[in-house]
């Protein structure tokens, strides 16, 4: 199992207490060694690491065949992975508390780190890393050990540094769906003081679904990138670190399966011509579109670590400056009938970070840790939505059904005109294919903080310590949203069309009398609820309005946030292989903005847009930005170790203030804050060494969430109601067995079991009935395995199988792009296999 949160195995390879193997690197089964993780800013035993932390190794990594950081959650029960709609959109959740997807305007709440240096988004950190040396993920909001607030967890990823020792290791995979892949890296010495390492890694793989309207493979892989370090040590007391990396990835993706088949299905079949989705058939890995989606993103950049031994105390500072460019399209209706004809994205992020801490080191009493992080981010998005040649038709069929066949495109588009005095203005002009939104965004972020911890070592076994994080974050941004959707544009309230409207509800029986006053008053809401204008149901399908464009006179497009996050834990060793800790801490996310074409003003700014003449045609209220979030958590926690077994166990209860929720309501997505929501859980992780050679390990995590207060919801007031797509119980059970022959040749064998109870994956769907949105639920039962045999001149051979049990499962459902009714969901990826070669030198 990847979580080695339990294996005492050392994961410096460059420290000299560790036992190597004939390749040089760290024997990850020699029993007397433990591992060192940089979790609190300071090498310490996992043990000492009075901090929830689960810490995979690069041994295990390989064994388990760990392919990127969604394959990560196979071994980490607390951590949750999913991929949404394109390879730049990855949501990362710990303990059941994450958001950051499909906006880049979102910053994640769980932090991912490279080397010290924050990924800021998940295009920017979802490469396959050549030569790791481990992964640590840190699980509550972490405040005052990392510069970048992060409110719900920290993802962090540690490569290894050039070596002195020539050597390197290369290996290649072939698996089914034809897959490649290439992992390569070779390190040394330039001179005494001088090192270097070059990594690089090819990774392709045919899809594993099939387009049946297009007639091709479609969810493949196709990446690549390369990873350059220098490492520079002119004095015992100087070390300079410079790293820079390439990735691209340019590859089909994300599929949706059709989940529920509503009924537009009969309408979008015969414009096709046929069969439009597979329905109610999420899982046959069969879709119908009539274009490829298109995923192509470049991200690159570099860092400068400069470390300097002042004796008692160490001074780090890590420069890094990043770009990424992602240029992504897909037909977002996932049927073969051209409703979307285009739905682009072209995005760049360019992100300068800077980080300067001083550590201590002292015999006495007394250590601290104080630094400060500046970040500069700006982010340039382009959006393009179109209508495709069979929308306007599609469009005609929803309002034959919304009027009962009273109404129609071709009628509604003369008789408006005519009854404006222009009987022509509209001809030919609702639902064109062509027009939609030409939509431009930018924001410009910049942060700074100043953190510190300090420890007060009361006795040799009890420590008290103390952080304090003060950040400050100013967002601006600005929007250049275009609509020419005709249609979005009418205002069907409009005095002008009271004749058409009295019409319409005379011939729906009304009196005269009283349909002309209803028809005189269109925004009157009757008894039962309904509106007296009878085009109200028509509204439903003015999907793109006019935009409100900021800054405008009333919204300036600015944020400026300040916090200070503070945390204290008692830790005491209450033998030399048994200890525990107490926290409080809090945490920290600012102010997210709503970079999409479903930024609206808040109704409280309503009444002066209206009062300054700025009101465009069918503007709504929404959000434009989410306020921040606010973590904190009470934890618990013993760790310990002894020869033949160790354990981990933490309780906790955390929650967040101002959860920023992301929802996706069928036609846009709804940007919120909750009020709190809170989860109660129990982590465990343990190992134990029966016999020599095999390590049992299991690992669980136990939640029980709930929104303490969220009224204003996509779906409502959902007040005490458990989150969707938390489980309740989340298990990892691993082994592995290690037989070494005379003469020094091992065989390896790896198994990891991933166990996550039902639950329900949404709130709630737009159009459907909650009962039916209710019983959507996910379980995952996932089995892993692999073979190694292991020569004593570096060669490894091996065999391996992810998903062994093809477990199928929806990853996330959401409400079909302006189908109302119908429902689509991600299903997760099939069983896959393959062989690998890999030689160390």
């Amino acid at each position: 199992m990847l979580c080695a949160a339990n294996l005492p195995v050392l994961a410096h390879a460059q420290d000299a207490a560790a036992s190597t193997d004939s390749s040089g690197g760290v024997d990850a089964f020699d029993y007397g060694n433990e591992i060192i993780v940089t979790a609190s800013k300071r090498s310490q035993t996992l043990q000492d690491t009075p901090i929830a932390v689960s810490v995979a190794s690069a041994a295990e990594i390989e064994n388990a065949q760990i392919r990127d950081l969604i394959d990560l959650q196979s071994a980490v029960p607390s951590l949750r992975v999913s991929q949404l709609q394109s390879s730049a959109n990855t949501n990362f959740i710990i303990r059941g508390f994450g958001n950051g997807a499909n906006n880049a305007g979102i910053e994640p709440s769980v932090g991912v780190f490279i080397d010290g240096v924050y990924r800021s988004r998940s295009a920017a950190q979802i490469g396959d890393l050549p030569n790791l040396e481990r992964v640590e993920v840190l699980r509550g909001p972490q405040s005052t050990l990392f510069g970048k607030n992060a409110s719900a967890g920290v993802i962090s990823i540690v490569t290894q540094k050039p070596q002195y020792d020539f050597g390197g290791s290369v290996e290649a995979t072939y698996g089914n769906f034809d897959a490649i892949t290439v992992k390569g890296n070779v390190t040394g010495p330039i001179s005494d003081t001088a090192a270097f390492s070059i990594g690089g890694n090819y990774n392709r793989r045919d899809g594993y679904a099939y387009d049946v309207n297009l007639g091709t493979d479609v969810n493949d892989r196709n990446r690549w990138g390369l990873r350059g370090q220098l490492l520079f040590e002119p004095t015992d007391a100087l070390s300079i670190r410079l790293i820079a990396d390439y990735d691209k990835i340019d590859e089909n993706c994300c599929i949706a399966g059709n989940v529920i088949a509503g009924p537009t299905v009969a309408i979008t079949n015969a414009l096709a011509g046929g069969p439009s989705v597979d329905a109610n058939n999420p899982f046959s890995y069969r879709v119908y579109n009539n274009f490829l989606s298109t995923n192509e993103i470049e991200n690159y950049g570099g860092s400068a670590q400069i470390d300097y031994d002042l004796g008692n105390l160490a001074l780090t500072s890590i420069t890094a400056y990043r770009e990424v460019r992602a240029d992504t399209n897909q037909d977002s209706d996932f049927t073969s009938a051209d409703l979307i004809g285009q739905n682009s994205q072209q995005l760049g992020i360019d992100t300068w970070t800077q980080e300067v801490r001083l550590t201590s080191d002292f015999d006495g009493p007394v250590n601290f840790l104080v630094g400060g992080y500046y970040f500069n981010e700006k982010i340039d998005q382009k959006n393009d939505i179109r209508f495709g040649t069979h929308f306007r038709p599609y469009g005609d069929q929803l309002i034959r059904a919304a009027s009962d066949n009273a109404l129609n495109v071709a009628m509604l588009e003369g008789t408006l005109g005519a009854l404006e005095g222009a009987p022509t203005k509209y001809v030919g002009s609702f639902f064109r294919a062509g027009d939609g939104l030409d939509e431009a965004y930018r924001m410009s972020n910049t942060a700074w903080s100043i953190f510190g911890t300090l420890d007060f070592e009361f006795t040799d076994r009890l420590m008290l310590t103390v952080g304090a994080n003060y950040t400050k974050d100013r967002k601006r941004f600005a929007t250049n949203v275009i609509s020419n959707d005709v249609f979005s544009g009418v205002n069907l309230d409009a005095a002008a069309y009271t004749p058409f409207r009295q019409a319409l509800l005379i011939g729906a029986g009304v009196d005269p009398a009283t349909a002309a006053f209803l028809a005189a008053n269109p925004t009157m809401t009757l008894p039962d609820g309904s509106s007296a204008n009878p085009l109200a149901g028509l509204k439903a399908f003015q999907f793109l309005p006019p935009f409100l464009n900021l800054p405008n006179a009333v919204e300036d497009g600015r944020t400026n946030d300040s916090d200070l996050a503070y945390s204290a834990r008692l830790s005491y060793e209450l033998t030399d292989t048994v200890n525990v800790y107490a926290t409080y801490a809090t945490g920290f996310k600012a102010s997210s903005v709503n970079l999409s074409r479903d930024s609206r003003p808040l109704a409280a700014d309503l009444p002066a847009i209206t009062s300054g003449g700025l009101r465009t045609p069918n503007l709504v209220a929404g959000s434009r930005f989410a306020d921040p979030e606010e973590s904190e958590v009470y934890e618990a926690g013993l760790k310990a170790q002894w020869s033949v077994a160790a354990l981990n166990l933490a309780v906790f209860k955390q929650s967040i203030k101002g959860f920023q929720s992301n929802i996706f309501t069928g036609t846009g997505f709804a940007l919120a804050n909750a009020g709190k929501q809170s989860t109660f859980g129990i982590e465990f992780d343990g190992s134990v060494r029966p016999v020599r050679g095999l390590n049992l390990t299991l690992a669980m995590t136990y939640l029980d969430p709930k929104y303490d207060s969220f009224v204003n919801s996509a779906f409502g007031d959902i007040s005490g109601t458990k989150p969707a797509g938390i489980a309740d119980l989340s298990m990892s059970l691993g082994g592995t067995y290690t037989h070494e022959f005379a003469g020094g040749t091992r065989a390896i064998f790896h198994a990891d079991y991933l166990y996550e109870s039902p639950v329900r994956i949404v709130e709630g769907l737009q159009g459907i009935p909650q009962a039916v949105a209710d019983s959507l639920k996910r379980e995952v039962n996932q089995l892993n395995a692999s073979f190694t045999v292991a020569l004593t001149n570096g060669l490894e051979v091996g065999v391996w199988g992810r998903n062994l049990t093809n477990a199928q499962y929806l990853t996330t459902v959401f409400p079909a792009v302006a189908q109302s009714g119908s429902v689509s969901g991600y299903p997760s990826q099939p069983r896959t296999y393959g062989g690998t070669v890999r030689f160390k030198f």
